[in-house]
């Protein structure tokens, strides 16, 4: 009799153990337990810790609470400028309410990657090139919110949607090349110009406040010399004065000038001369014309010996004859120059 009872203890013990081992779950802290039974929720979520179902009338499923980290395809589309792109993205996902990721959908981590290609997709056409290079952060955004709307549905939460890489076809991307390079040879070129435009507005106050002290034209041009001389070269570079050669220019034109003038004069004085000849005149005018044709001839000697005005003028008023000096009020002198003769009535 005692064996019988030990061993019926035996067996119930036996069975009680079978039993917790069969009925025993431990969920780990970052997981929510679902209990079915019998096919129906059961009320409440199992918390992490030990927990115990009824073998074979409960079925328990464990959902991972941490933020899934998940890559969507990348997604061949048309811009709206028209252009074909290949995009691939990242989402990080979170399930917030076990029960509904479990009673609502199939497979929640396929729907929100089928989602997510779907909305990739469906921002490719909505955007142009340029937003997707240079505005992702407006591109993420969106993709969240056409994501997350569907996702509470399923107690999924969107936590963040990336925008990893964009590729473009290669003749696109020869284009865009070129524009960049184009654009940067564009403002290479204003900033040399604006750099030479206040360069020549500094040299002009340089220049005019140069004009005003002469002596400092000097100075700037023992400082470039000294500032030559300290590169420590062999060749000493002097520059030329440019006001010296300007002083040679305009004493260059003032003889011409005087050159031109003395010739314009002796022409003059031969034409006179050929006026008052007395080849042309009366015969009674004779022993006159000869006088002042004497004359005429010293005055004409005297110009091949002359350069300087005011020393032809004295000439002329030497070689005058003495009688026509000395005429009182002839008519019509006041016509003519001392030094150029007198009229003869």
């Amino acid at each position: 009799m005692l064996e019988e009872l030990v061993t019926a203890g035996v067996g119930l013990a036996s069975a009680g153990l079978v039993y917790f081992i069969a009925a025993a779950r431990v969920v780990k802290q970052y997981e929510r337990g679902v209990v079915l039974r019998l096919g129906k929720l059961a009320s409440g979520v199992r918390a992490p810790g030990f927990t115990m179902i009824i073998p074979g009338i409960d079925r328990m499923r464990k959902v991972n609470m941490q933020i899934v980290t998940m890559p969507v395809p990348a997604q061949e589309g048309i811009t709206r400028d028209n252009v074909t792109v290949r995009v691939d993205a990242v989402v990080y996902f979170k399930v917030v309410d076990a029960a509904d990721a479990v009673i609502r959908v199939e497979d929640y981590r396929f729907a929100v990657s089928q989602m997510a290609q779907t909305s990739l997709r469906s921002i490719i056409g909505k955007s142009e090139l340029d937003d997707l290079l240079s505005n992702r952060e407006k591109l993420n955004q969106g993709l969240e919110l056409m994501m997350d709307s569907p996702a509470i549905g399923w107690g999924v939460t969107v936590d963040r949607v990336e925008i990893k890489d964009v590729s473009l076809p290669e003749t696109m991307k020869r284009s865009m090349a070129r524009q960049a390079e184009a654009t940067r040879d564009r403002r290479a070129r204003v900033i040399n110009a604006d750099a030479e435009l206040q360069a020549s507005k500094k040299l002009a106050e340089a220049a005019a406040a140069m004009s005003d002290q002469p002596a400092a034209l000097q100075l700037r041009l023992l400082q470039t010399v000294v500032a030559v001389a300290a590169e420590k070269n062999s060749t000493l570079v002097l520059p030329f004065p440019v006001e010296l050669l300007r002083f040679l220019e305009r004493s260059g034109l003032q003889a011409q000038a005087q050159t031109a003038q003395v010739e314009a004069e002796r022409a003059e004085h031969a034409e006179r001369t050929a006026a008052t000849d007395p080849e042309g005149s009366e015969g009674s005018e004779g022993s006159e014309g000869s006088g002042a044709g004497a004359a005429d001839a010293d005055v004409a000697a005297d110009f091949d010996h002359v350069t300087d005005l005011d020393r032809v003028t004295d000439v002329e008023q030497r070689a005058l004859p003495a009688e026509l000096a000395d005429l009182p009020d002839l008519p019509g002198a006041d016509d003519f120059d001392v030094g150029r003769g007198a009229e003869r009535g």
